[in-house]
């Protein structure tokens, strides 16, 4: 495979852009080498500047559920185009989305649309806090919620220990109110929560972790994190962005049986345009600006291009459901996945849930971040590259979880777990 006319856009994207990329997450600089430039997507392929057709795993990191350029979506962009881009002003299509939304994710009784993934998490967070009056939130190692101050942090010397900040320009007053606890850790949560209890806003999570991998919860985890919100009258936030509507239609919340106080969510709910959305209980919504008092604005917010993609993906998702599919195709991908790394007398555990999963370089199980920093780096590199060259796009880190489309089909996955088999056999 060629990759010339990749090099050359990289090379002149590094004058232009910090690090010629617009997230740091395409630069591969988990994996070296060139980012692939891309040029266009159709189902569950994608098609670089070099003319590579390559089976796509990243799914722009999640929201392409139905694969890409959907017929249904494509022709409800169209129609939105035709009326303009945005008008600073209310529409109709914002309360189609708003509602499709309440409807499929039960604990959510109001919703308010913003921009993105972070502005969700950032809004709710703010809300957490002028709801309850307190100051701390609690996040957990090897969670994202997107690019927040007072949530890039690093953890403390102990589970108690408020965390200090990991990235230049986050202020140690921006994150002095953020407690960082180890995920899947009951002890190290109710710990937290008899120390600071009285102190603590809310508790935000990823119900699946996509971020450092896919990491699954314990049930007990789960149930001690609602027991301690709870009874200390804290709020329970799910950051849904990655896993709404992609593990369940009604998100993991519906899988779990855990009814959160607050939800946010992105990705899918924009049908791969930009969007966020955060919502919950009525009575702690009412508390946003104008109902209430804690303030949040966008001029984009509930963009009309984005609310009719995000509004015909859910329709086709709850209409056309495809999650019966997709759990047939990411177990196929994942047992094979598994199979392929045995079969290789590699040291590797495959995690999922539905259409989302990690293969890692470690013998597993993975249940939180110390675990998943333990994975070879060195050897996934390889692996990633050694796909690429054979037409498989998976995400260019260890620690992202890969997505399964309901446009790929079994070829597809067997496609893949031929060319998986291949790689690890060479290592």
């Amino acid at each position: 495979m060629s990759y010339e006319k990749s090099q050359q856009i990289f090379q002149a994207a590094q004058s232009l852009m910090p690090g010629g990329v617009n997230s740091p997450a395409r630069a591969f600089g988990s994996v070296g080498g060139t980012p692939l430039i891309m040029q266009r997507g159709e189902g569950a392929y994608l098609y670089d500047v070099d003319g590579n057709r390559l089976i796509d795993y990243i799914q722009s990191w999640g929201p392409m559920i139905l694969g890409h350029k959907h017929p249904a979506v494509m022709a409800a962009v169209e129609n939105a185009l035709a009326n303009g881009f945005s008008f600073g002003a209310p529409t109709e299509g914002e309360n189609e989305l708003a509602a499709l939304i309440i409807e499929a994710v039960a604990s959510v009784e109001k919703v308010r649309l913003v921009n993105s993934g972070t502005e969700a998490t950032m809004s709710a967070i703010r809300l957490a806090r002028g709801f309850t009056g307190r100051d701390v939130i609690v996040k957990f190692a090897g969670n994202y919620h997107g690019h927040v101050d007072s949530l890039l942090v690093a953890a403390g010397s102990s589970a108690a220990t408020l965390a200090v900040p990991n990235s230049p320009g986050v202020t140690a007053g921006t994150s002095q109110d953020t407690l960082i606890l180890t995920y899947n850790d009951c002890q190290g949560v109710r710990e937290a929560f008899a120390q600071h209890g009285d102190r603590i806003a809310g508790v935000i999570f990823e119900p699946v972790v996509g971020n450092m991998g896919c990491v699954i919860p314990d049930a007990e985890f789960l149930q001690t994190l609602r027991d301690c919100t709870i009874e200390c009258g804290a709020l329970l936030i799910f950051d849904e962005v990655m896993t709404g509507f992609r593990v369940a239609y009604g998100g993991a919340q519906s899988l779990w049986g855990i009814t959160p106080d607050l939800t946010t969510l992105g990705k899918i709910v924009g049908g791969g345009l930009p969007i966020g959305a955060y919502g919950g209980r009525a009575d702690i919504m009412d508390h946003v600006l104008p109902a209430g008092q804690v303030f949040q604005a966008g001029t984009l917010s509930g963009n009309p291009i984005a609310c009719a993609a995000g509004s015909s993906t859910l329709r086709e998702l709850r209409d056309n459901s495809p999650y019966e599919r997709l759990e047939q195709l990411g177990d196929q991908l994942a047992a094979g996945l598994q199979q392929a790394a045995t079969s290789a007398n590699q040291t590797c555990c495959v995690q999922r849930v539905g259409s989302m999963m990690t293969l890692f370089f470690n013998p597993g199980p993975i249940r939180c971040w110390e675990d998943a920093a333990e994975s070879d780096t060195e050897k996934f590199g390889k692996y990633f590259w050694g796909l690429i060259h054979q037409g498989v796009y998976m995400p260019c880190s260890q620690y992202e979880a890969l997505f399964v489309s309901a446009a790929h089909t079994p070829e597809d996955i067997q496609t893949t777990i031929d060319a998986a088999q291949s790689v690890l056999a060479s290592f």
